[in-house]
């Protein structure tokens, strides 16, 4: 049953053929038509789902799947100072979805020939399968995926030049740590250093700019200022994330800011009568 629905998902629409990562959710029971969003929560989740299906099968395209996604994340959601940022929209240039689709001949000015391997493999069809333009959907064997991946690059290359979708750069403390988590997890499973430095730098980030002199943690970090009092959810999120690049690098000072944390989470956060 997990098999079927992670590569069932990793096939269709919801998730970007071209760019990595998934959008927020579909709205056929096919996994085609998604609604095109991105949220940082669901692809920290659904990366280390898939992370961990590699683990369970052996099967390489769980791992690619997992991999594109946090690549995706580190090159289109990070910013400057080492925070992920929350979502980027479904619209660009006024229409939903305008940055993720393509026509049929959109693709044959693009690939010319090499077309003609293309545009069946992704499920292109000249008439489209949404308001006349397609969503890319992978329906070729999983071995021609990784055959055809330097025509999703030259793709890619060219869809990078439309008006992008805007993003919501809002850096939250609780998705941080999701995100933390499937990074520092993947770096010691797949001995990515990259993976690590990325985690290294959001958890130096978030330390550094969402706590108070009192150690107490911040929601949300936007335009240089960090503001509202942690959430539950930020202490256990970040502390899963902490305890994760500890596990990886065996650094006491994640472990030291984990414990810390759950120290002041338990004492700002516990009921009364200790239940």
């Amino acid at each position: 049953m997990v098999k079927k629905t992670l590569e069932a998902m990793a096939r269709g629409g919801i998730y970007d053929q071209l760019g990595g990562g998934f959008h927020r959710y579909s709205v056929d029971n096919h996994w085609l038509v998604p609604h095109f969003e991105k949220m940082l929560y669901d692809n920290a989740q659904l990366a280390k789902v898939y992370l961990h299906a590699w683990q369970v099968t052996g099967e390489p395209f769980y791992r690619t799947i997992a991999e594109e996604t946090l690549d995706y994340v580190a090159r289109e959601m990070t910013s400057p100072e080492g925070g992920f940022y929350s979502t980027q929209d479904a619209d660009s240039e006024g229409e939903e979805g305008r940055f993720y689709l393509w026509t049929a001949e959109e693709i044959r000015a693009v690939l010319g020939e090499d077309s003609e391997a293309f545009l069946p493999a992704y499920g292109v069809s000249e008439e489209g399968n949404f308001e006349g333009r397609n969503i890319l959907k992978f329906v070729g064997s999983i071995d021609q995926r990784e055959s055809l991946s330097h025509l999703r690059q030259k793709l890619f290359e060219v869809r990078d030049k439309r008006v992008h979708p805007a993003r919501d750069e809002k850096i939250l403390t609780s998705w941080n740590g999701l995100m933390l988590s499937a990074f520092s997890e993947a770096a010691r499973v797949l001995s990515g250093d990259d993976y690590l430095q990325v985690a290294q730098r959001n958890a130096e980030f978030i330390l550094s700019n969402l706590r108070t002199s009192e150690g107490r943690l911040l929601h949300v970090w936007k335009d240089g200022k960090a503001k509202i009092n942690g959430y539950l959810e930020d202490y256990t999120h970040l502390i899963f994330g902490l305890l994760e690049l500890y596990q990886t690098t065996f650094e006491p000072r994640w472990y030291i800011a984990a414990r810390e944390l759950a120290e002041i989470m338990l004492e700002h956060f516990s009921s009364s009568d200790g239940g």
